[in-house]
């Protein structure tokens, strides 16, 4: 993905690992959204922390110095969106003219392009991504590689300036004014020496170690390099970097890195940094300068890390269900990540450790997707699917465990809580009910995920669609939930779904044996508090919407099938009894006889609020979607079935939207696929909730859906749209919204790449599964001839 002029200005590039905290590289090449903690905050800007560069000669004399960032592009945000919101910083140096943005995940480029600069300037910025390996991509830390090359015909020296703050007792949250914040005081900078190496430690001994802002920050290189450990603003590093020289540059004979150590050693800078830890209410800036010298024509690579360790997790954010008070308790939950390493160097030492193998599987998986035969937008989506494992919205906690966020709070759902947090907890299982990503990616992480949700279970056999952590305190059992009030009965049918599909992706007979009473308990629970006699579900059933739907309906039905089925296929592989079977042979038949209206399968409704009746739902196949994804085959007839999705396209897609009742996630003449339609009337007095919107891991859900039915530009056009929508002028490409920022439905998206795959389209393809990861390159005739 390429993107300039203004298809830059909403671009916000997420670098960090799996539940370790983000900060993101934007399409004008500054870093913003500082979210090293844990907090998601897409307002939160760590003041002096940027690269900048200082371009000397000695015939003709000159002296450019640039911070490498660009003026941000006029910017027109879209509705409920905040990744381009924000200015260009007061500096005493200029900006570039102007950058260029490539994304393949997991690296992002920046090309700073100023017609003053004699060398070009090219910023790789990455955290190692390796699908199936949860600890290699759970760094916290990001590697920037710079490459310099001299396109003048003289000779050029210089220093790159990598500058870090140290946000050692930070919230997060606070804004700060250069270095004076709250929390700030008795920061401590330590300068970090090794054969070969330079580096500022970063932390803050004042603060208690349970503290939620204790912890470390290290700014390092392995390049020549002068350091100035402590800062008193930016301002001091830009000077200190005005200052600096190495000795007779010109005379140097060669530049190779023990010759720039020698010149820097003997040169360096006058200037001298304060000592000891920072006042009250003031932290420390930290500088790098990483010295090069170059011939014309010759380039130069220096690598920067940005390297974290934050230990401290709390659940100290908004929680449904009755409102307990525990007084003092702060429950502290802590991060997995902090618990692998002692602090910010061990971090280091493990990355150089493995550091070939790591970035040589990074770059194999970018180039699995960026040189495959996807269509384009599919390409783009599968591309982005990994920033959203790796989102604000997941996290893991000391003991292992995976728990996810809705989304992030942000500029769609600034309510009564904010825009800094994690919006709707925690593991909504409705919600991940169109997660693909994180589970196909990891397996491992969707196993661990289905074990918390059976660890929940009721004494009914029920779950609730929300988790409370720490685990121990009391669930949502008997309460209301939050969404719908109720346990969410396509969170639950999609529990069987997600189990099967771990025992599919590697977990094994012997742990499905460990899960099999909680499914028997679970689909007991279903079939008795809502089965009649011929299978049907009826009665309240509570769902996604946020509210229940009433009367039989094939959103509930399909994936009740899609369950029956999958218990079915669990039995044969225990060997247990199966008495699911004849459910869904007399269930299937019910549904499609009491729902089928020559075009769609509409809801048999009395007319409650919220029901959809005679409407065409886009998700009223979301059951036969998981059914294809779990190799389980049609669970109704199939020409009813593409013709359905036909019909769902034809009546739900649609180019142009008036402002609505709800959110707006898709407005002007754009192109969507709203949640619900009427096109023969009826539409009730109180519709479906949310029926006018448009999300985009439905969007993923259907479009794959018509690939898995062969329906190739039907799918196409409703990918193209999302993709146009989220191209970079006025929403992040990286950044899919609902209720919230990096919303985890959105994960549907990996969906994209089954279902493309599984048909036997001709090409070569990435793929992950079961425990190995590659490319494929499929036939004429369909079948693979080659895996990687």
């Amino acid at each position: 993905m390429r993107f300039t002029g203004d298809a830059r200005r909403a671009v916000a590039f997420p670098l960090g690992g799996f539940g370790t905290g983000q900060v993101a590289l934007c399409g004008d090449g500054a870093l913003r959204q500082w979210q090293l903690h844990g907090l998601p905050n897409h307002h939160a800007l760590l003041p002096d922390s940027f690269f900048a560069l200082r371009v000397s000669s000695l015939e003709p004399p000159a002296d450019v110095v640039r911070l490498l960032q660009s003026e941000p592009p006029a910017y027109t945000p879209a509705p409920n969106v905040s990744d381009g919101v924000y200015s260009a910083p007061d500096r005493r140096w200029p900006l570039v003219e102007n950058t260029t943005f490539e994304a393949a995940y997991p690296f992002a480029t920046v090309d700073y392009h100023d017609s003053a600069l004699p060398v070009a300037v090219t910023l790789e910025a990455h955290t190692p991504f390796v699908p199936l390996d949860v600890d290699a991509s759970s760094l916290p830390l990001v590697r920037y590689r710079f490459t310099i090359r001299n396109d003048s015909t003289e000779f050029r020296h210089g220093f790159l300036l990598g500058a870090l703050q140290n946000a050692a007792g930070w919230d997060g949250v606070t804004p700060m004014d250069g270095t004076r914040g709250a929390g700030y005081g008795g920061n401590v900078n330590r300068l970090l020496r090794r054969p070969g190496q330079s580096g500022v430690l970063m932390d803050n001994p004042s603060l208690a170690e349970d503290d939620p802002a204790a912890g470390e920050m290290l700014l390092w290189t392995d390049a020549p390099a002068a350091v100035l450990p402590r800062a008193y603003d930016a301002e001091a590093l830009l000077r200190w970097v005005e200052t600096l020289r190495l000795t007779a540059p010109t005379q140097l004979g060669d530049f190779s890195s023990a010759a720039l150590r020698a010149a820097l050693r003997d040169g360096a800078s006058p200037m001298r940094a304060p000592v000891g830890p920072s006042p009250a209410g003031h932290t420390w800036d930290a500088g790098l300068a990483a010295a090069f010298a170059l011939e014309p024509g010759e380039s130069t690579t220096i690598d920067i890390v940005h390297a974290w360790w934050f230990p401290n997790r709390y659940a100290d954010f908004d929680r449904f269900g009755p409102q307990q008070h525990y007084g003092p308790a702060r429950f502290w939950v802590g991060n997995h990540y902090a618990t692998r390493f002692g602090g910010a160097v061990d971090v280091l030492d493990s990355y150089l450790l493995h550091r070939d193998e790591l970035d040589a599987s990074s770059r194999a998986w970018a180039e699995a997707v960026t040189t495959s035969d996807l269509p384009e937008p599919l390409r783009d989506t599968i591309a982005a699917q990994p920033s959203l494992v790796r989102s604000p919205s997941i996290f893991r906690t000391a003991d292992g465990r995976t728990f996810a966020f809705e989304g992030a709070l942000g500029a769609s759902t600034r309510n009564w809580n904010g825009d800094a947090g994690g919006s709707c907890p925690l593991n909504c299982n409705h919600v991940l009910n169109y997660e693909q990503a994180l589970s196909r990616l990891f397996p491992s992480v969707g196993r661990d995920m289905r074990e918390t949700e059976f660890l929940i279970q009721g004494a009914d056999g029920s779950i609730p669609h929300r988790v409370v952590l720490p685990l121990y305190l009391p669930q949502l059992h008997g309460v209301p939930i939050g969404g719908p009030v109720k346990p969410a009965l396509d969170g639950m049918l999609g529990a069987v779904l997600k189990t099967y599909r771990s025992v599919l992706d590697g977990a094994g007979d012997e742990w499905l044996r460990d899960q099999w009473l909680s499914l028997r308990r679970l689909m007991m629970h279903v079939s008795e508090r809502w089965a009649s006699d011929d299978g049907v579900l009826r009665g309240e059933q509570p769902v996604t919407y946020d509210i229940a739907l009433h009367g039989p309906n094939m959103f509930v039905g399909a994936l009740w099938l899609a369950a029956l089925r999958a218990m079915s296929a669990c039995a044969a592989r225990l060997g247990e009894p199966d008495p699911y079977a004849d459910v869904f042979a007399k269930a299937a038949k019910a549904y499609d006889e009491l729902l089928w209206n020559g075009e769609f399968y509409g809801q048999s409704s009395t007319g409650e609020a919220y029901d959809f009746g005679p409407g065409c739902l886009s998700d009223q196949l979301l059951g036969q979607w998981w059914a294809h994804e779990l190799g389980l085959g049609h669970l109704l007839p199939a020409d009813r079935v593409r013709q359905a999705l036909r019909s769902i396209v034809r009546h739900n897609l649609r180019t142009g939207f008036e402002p609505h009742g709800y959110r707006s996630f898709a407005d002007g003449g754009e192109t969507g696929l709203v949640v619900c339609s009427w096109p023969h009337g009826g539409r009730p007095a109180v519709p479906l909730r949310y029926c006018d919107e448009v999300w985009t891991g439905v969007e993923y859900q259907v479009a794959a859906h018509c690939f898995y039915e062969g329906l190739d530009d039907e799918g196409l056009a409703i990918v193209r749209g999302v993709r146009e929508r989220y191209d970079g002028t006025r929403r992040n490409p990286f950044n899919e919204i609902e209720c919230g920022d990096h919303y985890v439905r959105a994960m549907a998206g990996w969906s994209l790449l089954s279902a493309w795959t599984s048909g036997g389209r001709p090409g070569r393809f990435p793929y992950v599964a079961g425990n190995s990861w590659g490319t494929m390159t499929v036939a004429e005739d369909g079948s693979v001839v080659r895996g990687v």
